[in-house]
């Protein structure tokens, strides 16, 4: 891949932020996915709010939409956006296993996939956190973009 078709490198191959100067500003939406997995008396705990450390889905769900939020401080070439609205929503599909969906909106000059990516991510590492000792099999997987969209504004 020669550099001229890389967005974060300069015509002297130094990193750089991307310009979107030039782009119009559109309505964009992502939405992301990841599974988190533990044992299902550690979900039961979670869904009754019974864990030690207190209610961790709504915890994470602030923590996710906060990562969401500072994703520009957390990837080095994003860029700050003023975002619209951040959700985060859990969805048990089976005895062990929680679908972590986030999702994003912003009108701005570039994407927000980063910042949907970023939201499953910290949410599912909250969960981890907030169960860990109860549980010493968790596991965080597919952590995936599943949508995005533009329309003009």
């Amino acid at each position: 891949m020669s550099q001229e078709s890389l967005t974060h490198v300069d015509d002297q191959g130094r990193v750089t932020m991307v310009d979107t100067s030039a782009k119009p500003a559109v309505r964009r939406r992502a939405v992301a996915e990841g599974f988190f997995m533990g044992a299902s008396s550690t979900l039961d705990r979670l869904f009754d709010g019974s864990l030690p450390k207190g209610d961790a889905l709504a915890t994470a769900r602030i923590a996710g939409i906060q990562a969401a939020k500072d994703c520009d401080r957390l990837i080095p070439l994003c860029h700050g956006l003023p975002l619209d609205q951040v959700t985060v929503d859990f969805q048990r599909i089976d005895s062990d296993r929680i679908r972590i969906e986030a999702s994003a909106t912003v009108i701005a000059r570039t994407g927000v996939e980063m910042e949907a990516l970023t939201a499953v991510a910290v949410t599912a590492l909250t969960l981890y956190d907030m169960t860990k000792a109860v549980d010493k099999g968790l596991r965080i997987e597919g952590i995936t973009l599943v949508s995005k969209e533009k329309a003009s504004v």
